[in-house]
């Protein structure tokens, strides 16, 4: 594994894209030319727009063989972003799993980086918790326990199963998307980190969306493993409650999900926790499962949290730790200043940019697929006939 150590931890963008055009001939997926994905998209166009934010567009395309593609077109080819490109690139190549979304295939030019993904017809998992489908729930409950156990192997995978290990550092529910049988596939890896054999934790900038950030991580910077299962842990809860990590109150304060489960956790009121739109359709053996699971994965102590093997032998009831309820979830307060930049975007210049979770969804917190409208996308191979089709939701 040495060759793939030196590429893997390479700072050199156009390093990381060669090593994996090498490999192009022996995976699923392959280089494009720009012409084939302007074909696809049908120019680009505004109907075919899935999402936007700072990186760029995202845009629905069905191929010549008919195969329906999310394209993520780059905006800006700074050596910022050049580098997002060519890391989540080789991530992408590398990785093999069934709750992770895999890559299509890419496209270089001269002043063109293009990422191509599958196309997931039920969007991501905030679109359906916050987004424009959270009315028609129809993420019930056992839906939900799929895209948590799902999500939770999908970043087992990262953390224990490739080789260097790779921590994602951006959980969060805009970031799993679902396939056409609520599958989830944990996605977007611009920011993911890979972490060489025998390295516990690196320090590095703050890079993620506040509300998911490990206190170690958004205060010090301090990224481990542990980061992402404090993310899943708040994720968990999101799904299991139906709220935002960070919810605005009257009078402009935040609150995080955390500080509002704490008092009912404590006091055993598990039923008030669930996510209302559910209507009482759930099953309480699994919530207290699932609230246990979440609390000790957002403990403040990056040491005391399970690990995502521990975390999902738990989800599927395997380890007994998973049952012992735990009565006491110690909220974390992000210090005044993080809140301060819930304004940030993607676009923002600031290496040390956080992404917002809170007020009114804007499109950067969509991530790949966002949770617009849906409307209808011209098939550019269907020319003769109906020459409209409704996107798949």
């Amino acid at each position: 594994m040495g060759s793939a150590m030196s590429c893997c931890c390479s700072e050199n963008p156009d390093e990381r894209v060669n090593s994996i055009s090498a490999l192009a001939g022996n995976n699923s997926w392959r280089i494009f030319t720009y012409k084939e994905l302007q074909t696809a998209t049908n120019g680009f166009s505004e109907d075919n727009k899935l999402g936007e934010g700072g990186f760029g567009s995202v845009y629905w395309g069905k191929t010549s063989d008919g195969l329906q593609i999310a394209v993520k077109k780059l905006k800006a080819m700074n050596s910022k972003a050049e580098m997002e490109f060519a890391l989540e690139v080789e991530v992408l190549g590398r990785v093999r799993h069934k709750n992770l979304l895999g890559l299509r295939g890419y496209c270089v030019g001269s002043d063109q980086r293009l990422i191509v993904y599958d196309y997931m017809p039920n969007l991501s998992l905030l679109s359906h918790l916050h987004g424009q489908f959270a009315g028609e729930v129809r993420l019930d409950w056992k839906k939900r326990m799929k895209v948590a156990i799902g999500s939770a192997e999908g970043i087992l995978y990262l953390h224990h199963e490739v080789a260097p290990h790779i921590i994602h550092r951006d959980i969060k529910a805009s970031n799993v998307l679902l396939d056409s049988d609520f599958e989830p596939l944990v996605a977007d890896f611009g920011f993911a980190k890979l972490i060489p054999e025998g390295v516990s934790h690196m320090t590095t900038r703050v890079k993620g969306t506040l509300g998911y950030l490990a206190p170690e991580y958004a205060m010090w910077g301090k990224v481990s493993g542990s980061c992402d299962v404090y993310s899943f842990g708040i994720l968990l809860l999101e799904i299991l409650t139906g709220r935002k990590p960070i919810d605005k109150l009257p009078g402009g304060v935040k609150r995080t999900i955390t500080e509002w489960a704490e008092p009912l956790i404590a006091e055993g009121r598990f039923k008030e926790l669930v996510d209302p739109k559910l209507r009482g359709n759930f099953n309480e053996d699994q919530l207290k499962q699932g609230v246990n699971v979440a609390a000790l994965c957002v403990q403040s102590e990056p040491e005391k949290r399970p690990n995502m093997k521990e975390v999902v032998n738990m989800l599927k009831g395997y380890d007994p730790r998973g049952k012992e309820m735990n009565l006491r979830i110690r909220s974390v307060k992000y210090k005044e200043e993080l809140l301060a930049l819930d304004q940030a975007t993607d676009d923002d210049d600031d290496d040390d940019y956080v992404d917002d979770y809170t007020g009114v969804p804007d499109e950067s917190e969509y991530g790949i697929f966002s949770a617009l409208e849906v409307q209808k996308m011209q098939d550019p191979y269907n020319r003769y006939g109906d020459k409209k089709m409704v996107k798949h939701v």
